[in-house]
């Protein structure tokens, strides 16, 4: 089979990480189509509202739009010889759909561009509430972690090594409060996704021909019936919107991207703190059982902030429209719906299988001994025994933990077992990550 008889259809092979997600479905070309069908059909809708396209007319292209058979790759190939985009010969179907009486009324005073972009944001919007939802069951899950694991002490780790300890449930919240700020940017994004609506160069001056007096009226109308926003001005070289969603969006894939990161750490074999409900396999090593889905996960967090700064390079758009920054937008834009939807899929789906082994942190915490508590034995006994004493009373134990307790019995001979048990017990040091938990817990609560 040669390439030349290959499909162009674009399933997720080489993007494993979105491939047959809800947001892969909700922002594929058949979708995008239909967004735009949907936009020719609320600019109809609103200018009937405003007496300006007859109830005949509007009833007809509702019509014509719901039965109209989408053929995407001859609108694609079309587009690049009619326009550069697939507004004009989507129209001309339209138009031939509707009929003679009510085809001048398809499209009236709008410019291509004001139908793209509004078409843009719905399928934005819609591939958001989905996105959502995944949000929302990784959120019960990370909420359902910290709590359980509010006193399941594991090896704090900073540039890769023991610091102090702290607890599975702290880490837990940490994702979880990165999560519910990255949602609530996103959602508050999302409801306040505008209408595009200016005309040839943004001036509204064929709706000021159309309706006059009233061409802001059919803005707000317009908005309204799509359930946009209105915009104080036509955006098409204000790109504001389209930056504000790639950071909301991007900002999601960081958020999600700890967790993958995280998990993929604590899953190594020499680690295995964690592990997922069903590893990947290998291609040649039976034995393997790879945690495949942080592995998907982290790349595809690691994709959105390219794609989001592709955005913010196209935003710098010339004239009145531009020539090619907001060509480039488009399939930016769906990557990073997609890239994003389909982080937050994995996360749903990696957290609610994900598997705890509290013994496995409990031995990896007593791998460093009472080092694992040094900062601790330095703000205790240095007031009696002097700072640097006991910085090298540790520095000897650093080759051999043991040494710690025994230099610290010979220098304190008035303690205990008991007193030195607890000054070297890593569980009886875990700071106030309890309070914190609870904290963050009423942090997402209110944050909705």
């Amino acid at each position: 089979m040669t390439s030349a008889n290959f499909s162009a259809a674009d399933h997720g092979l080489l993007a494993p990480y979105w491939a047959g997600t809800p947001v892969a479905a909700a922002t594929g070309d058949d979708a995008v189509l239909c967004a735009i069908l949907d936009v020719e059909v609320g600019l109809a809708t609103a200018q009937n509202r405003l007496g300006l396209v007859p109830d005949a007319a509007a009833e007809a292209i509702r019509n014509a739009a719901a039965r109209l058979e989408l053929d995407a790759a001859r609108l694609a190939l079309a587009s690049r010889s009619s326009g550069g985009n697939p507004i004009i010969p989507l129209l001309a179907d339209l138009r031939s759909a509707v009929g003679p009486d009510a085809s001048n009324y398809v499209h009236l005073g709008a410019t291509s561009q004001d139908i793209l972009d509004s078409a843009l944001m719905l399928v934005s919007k819609r591939s958001i509430s989905l996105l959502v939802s995944d949000l929302d069951s990784a959120l019960t899950t990370l909420a359902a972690l910290a709590d359980r694991h509010r006193t399941t002490a594991i090896a704090g780790r900073t540039l890769t090594q023991h610091s102090v300890p702290t607890t599975f449930g702290l880490k837990a919240a940490g994702w979880m409060v990165g999560v519910a700020d990255a949602r609530r940017f996103l959602v508050t994004i999302a409801d306040n996704l505008p209408a595009q609506l200016g005309g040839a160069a943004g001036t509204l001056a064929s709706f000021t021909q159309l309706l006059p007096g009233r061409e802001l009226a059919l803005v707000d109308a317009f908005a309204d019936e799509l359930g946009l926003e209105p915009s104080p001005l036509p955006w098409h070289t204000i790109r504001t919107p389209v930056i504000r969603l790639a950071d909301a969006l991007a900002g999601v894939g960081v958020a999600l991207g700890k967790i993958g990161v995280d998990v993929s750490l604590l899953s190594r074999t020499e680690i295995a703190e964690l592990s997922e409900e069903s590893g990947g396999g290998s291609s040649t090593m039976p034995q393997k059982q790879n945690p495949i889905l942080s592995v998907l996960l982290q790349a595809a967090a690691r994709n959105t902030p390219e794609i989001a700064a592709e955005l913010h390079r196209s935003a710098i758009a010339v004239d009145e429209r531009p020539d090619g920054a907001w060509h480039t937008e488009w399939q930016a834009q769906r990557d990073l719906l997609r890239t994003t939807g389909g982080a937050a899929s994995l996360a749903a789906e990696l957290l609610t299988g994900l598997r705890v082994d509290t013994d496995r942190m409990r031995q990896n915490l007593g791998l460093t001994g009472p080092l694992i508590v040094s900062e601790r034995v330095m703000l205790v006994a240095g007031p009696i025994l002097g700072k640097n004493k006991v910085r090298q009373l540790i520095a000897v134990a650093a080759s051999e933990p043991a040494s710690l307790r025994k230099a610290l019995t010979r220098e304190l001979p008035d303690w205990s077992d008991a007193q030195l048990n607890d000054l070297l017990n890593p569980e009886s040091y875990l700071g106030i990550s309890d309070e914190l938990i609870d904290r963050a817990m009423a942090h997402v609560k209110a944050s909705g």
